[in-house]
């Protein structure tokens, strides 16, 4: 951890040449494109449940159309194809293969992933599935969700499900994104979906994450072929203390805890961190982890995928900052179980539509310290981008030169990551359509492709175009 007033992290302005093999690619979620939501099985999700409550999302939006892509996939895929992609990292909609999360699957639900997967193949596209995006299928939170140790063992059946369809197509594979904001956000602030408030159900919904993904990677090895990948992606908080105080150090210790280590220590080391369960004694035992869990969970994996946006700014409470910050909105409970204590400040610098500050060096400093911490597995870098005020200008151009700045500057510093050491294997642009943005519906846009929604009108913008010369070449030009 380093302090707010960090700087540097990259090499000067000039053209970097990635290396051979490096994986250039794009990534969206199901709920956040797909639409069709009652369509061919598929039952609500919580996130259905969610966006239909009053007062939930920005505007009453919902996901029930979204982008459309159920319907427009192929047109979505020839997008892919014009850019020069190599890879797309999409996720599977729980509730459109098994839409109670239990039992058989719906045979229309996998033939939609069967001919995106066989479409992208003809494209020479890498498919890069996930298996998880936050759309868990409704009965099964109301059977009590991912606090629920249920909910864990039906992730692993249906993971063995996704996998025997798929598996002669899709080679590499991701359980979870981002478990962080499906345990904290939907279980303890409740600015996501399911939208409980309850930190003792955060941190058992962490828990029964990891053992989630513990189980499913045992599905996916027992049924994939012996060549293929199984991963998972967590959005890292770069935590720096806002001073080098020791009680601001303490701060980011407490937060680097609960956003990183409390997935890393069981998935990658095979232990929860002492320091977290220290620091949340008041609320839990922990008794809900048993004997055998922690072998479950840490599996071996064959990369690790990193989320990463902005850093975050912590000190301990004296008055200024915030009690509740995470950046995907507002709620008088806090997704930090323990952490009453610390204070979240907004870094310094530009920011995006989001009010996210852009500083790159954030990325650089995650990649290589992971790379310090894991130095045997690889990393990708599977979701970085920007939301910014986008708009299509009388001529029907969208231009967003603040996008290309933000991508030119994150990946300076994976080139700047990869020259020091760090084994750095991919990178995957979010997203590559305008979607629903969760809590705030469609008034966020971090697509490389604009869309109109009242007439689904996809509009490569100017970054589109600009990263698919990079994806292209494999250099990134100078400024």
């Amino acid at each position: 951890m380093v302090t707010a007033a960090r700087q540097g992290g990259s090499a000067p302005d000039v053209a970097r040449v990635f290396p051979d093999g490096f994986l250039w690619g794009s990534a969206t979620a199901s709920y956040q494109i797909e639409g069709a939501t009652a369509e061919d099985g598929r039952t609500p999700s919580i996130w259905d449940t969610y966006a239909h409550t009053p007062g939930r999302v920005r505007n009453g939006d919902t996901g029930d159309i979204a982008t459309d892509h159920y319907h427009r996939w192929r047109e979505d895929v020839a997008l892919m194809g014009e850019l020069g992609l190599g890879a797309y990292r999409f996720s599977l909609a729980w509730p459109r293969i098994q839409p109670t999360g239990r039992g058989p699957a719906v045979q229309k639900g996998l033939d939609f992933y069967r001919r995106l997967a066989d479409e992208l193949l003809a494209k020479g596209i890498t498919p890069v599935a996930t298996l998880y995006h936050w759309d868990l299928p409704q009965e099964l939170e109301d059977a009590g969700g991912w606090p629920e140790r249920v909910t864990a063992e039906r992730f692993a059946e249906y993971a063995a499900i996704a996998a025997d369809a798929l598996g002669d197509r899709v080679k590499t594979w991701t359980t979870l994104n981002e478990p962080w904001c499906s345990a904290f956000l939907g279980y303890g602030s409740g600015v996501h979906a399911p939208g409980r408030t309850d930190p003792v159900a955060a941190l058992r919904a962490a828990h029964h994450l990891n053992l989630g993904h513990g189980l499913a990677v045992q599905a996916l090895r027992a049924a994939l072929p012996s060549n293929a990948q199984c991963s998972v992606t967590l959005n890292f908080h770069e935590v720096r203390p806002l001073t080098g105080s020791d009680a601001d150090t303490d701060a980011a210790r407490r937060i680097d805890a609960l956003a990183n280590r409390v997935f890393t220590g069981p998935m990658l080391q095979g232990a929860y961190p002492e320091d977290l369960l220290k620091d949340t004694a008041a609320l839990t035992d922990w008794s809900f982890v048993r004997d055998g869990d922690l072998e479950q969970i840490s599996r071996p994996l064959d990369f690790l995928g990193i989320n990463y946006y902005t850093p975050t700014v912590v000190s301990e409470a004296d008055g200024s900052g915030t009690h509740n910050a995470d950046g995907h909105g507002r709620s008088s409970h806090s997704p930090w179980p323990g952490a009453d204590q610390v204070a979240f400040h907004q870094p310094p610098g530009d920011t995006t539509a989001m009010g996210w500050a852009v500083d790159p060096t954030g990325l650089y400093d995650l990649l290589t310290r992971l790379s310090s911490q894991f130095p045997t597995l690889p990393l990708v870098v599977t979701e970085n981008g920007a939301a910014f005020d986008d708009y299509a200008d009388p001529s029907g151009q969208v231009n967003d030169p603040d996008r290309i700045a933000y991508v030119r500057g994150h990946l300076a510093a994976v080139h700047q990551a990869i020259e020091d050491g760090a084994d750095v294997r991919g990178y995957f642009l979010w997203s590559l359509l305008d979607n629903f943005e969760w809590g705030y519906g469609y008034s966020k846009r971090f697509g490389a492709v604009y869309v109109d929604y009242p007439t689904g009108t996809r509009i490569p913008k100017a970054s589109a175009r600009w990263y698919a010369q990079v994806a292209r070449t494999g250099t990134l030009p100078a400024a």
